[in-house]
């Protein structure tokens, strides 16, 4: 494992001033009997540094006793700490050691839901979080220009959206395909509450993305659609849902594992968005063998370490018109002799996806 040294704030729980107090004036008598090499700093606590050790830059790592600790997952972060599972059924609320959080000032977020961490037990019921391992499979967004993890350590993420309401947002699920992809996770579209609409009206988006080979569920909580396939998929790996507030995705997780009894509310009327039940991601075992993540509903989802230039790579059906674009830097927006535009026109790209397309790539966000 290829290690380097990084430089660290050192932030005490509290500390003294580096002077003494009440100095006074030294007479020259007093000035020639000190020692030659003293000297006063003036360094306080937090301008001190120290080194940790870190793996690589998706690892935060500090070297500890291993056999002191235990190996454990978590379930979801609280306040400034997190629910963490030992295994055998005990469940641990752990705080995260200080120099790990040291860590989260450069935008990364220091422990996520499914996480796996080792662990110095203090009882049965508390610990500290001495070491993170290298994540795999992360869903991560951008909140005030900083990188923030939904969740780590999943193979794959149900896109889940509404077809009635709230109202099916296309440039939605386009943005959550690019995050999705990016985190080298594997996509599922899911359209709940079919129920409440007429299976026809949804052909054209189900056809669309299914010809794009992503695997589209239209399901329903109420008429139990699409469970079965979702139990399939679900079972023996570890998943998340993800998606707007309001879509169901407790309710989701409910029908296919009904012990959990998550807590759901309706949409509300008045604006027919949804309220969001779930604060911050957590991690349940299934009965079947997995895990499910229930993520916080989005109203808008801010890509993160996305450049413009890249968006097109995300857009698959893009790639055999690319090389027929007139210049090399081509954005698909406003050059002639556009390669992408021209399929556009032709019918070969969907004009729904060519529209989304431009509003990710402009910053219009996801209506």
């Amino acid at each position: 494992m290829n290690q380097r040294k990084k430089r660290v704030d050192l932030r005490k729980n509290r500390g003294s001033s580096p002077r003494r107090r009440n100095l006074k004036p030294l007479d020259e008598g007093q000035l020639e009997s000190l020692a030659g090499h003293e000297r006063v700093s003036g360094k306080g606590d937090f301008s001190r540094r120290r080194t940790i050790v870190s793996a690589s830059d998706t690892e935060l790592l500090r070297e500890v006793e291993a056999g002191t600790l235990k190996p454990g997952r978590v379930l979801s972060p609280r306040g400034g700490g997190c629910l963490v599972d030992l295994g055998e059924g005990l469940i641990v609320d752990c705080t995260v050691r200080q120099v790990l959080k040291a860590q989260a000032v450069e935008g990364r977020t220091v422990v996520a839901a499914g996480d796996r961490v080792l662990v110095r037990p203090m009882d049965d019921r508390q610990g500290v979080i001495e070491h993170v391992e290298a994540r795999t499979g992360i869903l991560a967004r951008k909140i005030r220009e900083r990188k923030h993890v939904l969740v780590t350590n999943v193979d794959q993420v149900l896109i889940v959206g509404s077809a009635a309401t709230p109202k099916l947002k296309p440039t939605l699920i386009d943005r959550y395909l690019i995050s999705v992809l990016q985190g080298g996770l594997s996509p599922v579209l899911v359209i709940n509450k079919i129920d409440l609409v007429d299976l026809a009206e949804l052909q054209p988006l189900v056809g669309m993305y299914s010809q794009l080979g992503y695997e589209v569920i239209p399901c329903s909580t109420r008429t139990g659609r699409g469970l079965a396939r979702l139990r399939h998929l679900l079972k023996g790996r570890a998943t998340a849902l993800a998606g707007q507030s309001g879509v169901g995705k407790s309710s989701l997780i409910n029908a296919v594992e009904p012990g959990l009894n998550l807590r759901t509310l309706e949409v509300t009327e008045e604006t027919g968005k949804g309220q969001h039940t779930t604060t911050s991601a957590r991690l349940w075992p299934l009965s079947m063998g997995g895990w499910v993540v229930d993520t916080p509903g989005v109203r808008q989802l801010d890509l993160w370490d996305v450049i413009p230039e890249e968006i097109e790579g995300y857009f698959v059906e893009f790639h055999p018109y690319v090389r027929a674009c007139r210049f090399a830097n081509c954005s698909h927006i406003h050059e002639r002799d556009c390669g992408v535009k021209q399929a556009v026109a032709r019918g070969q790209i969907t004009r729904q996806r060519f529209a989304s397309y431009c509003r990710i790539r402009l910053g219009d966000g996801d209506l």
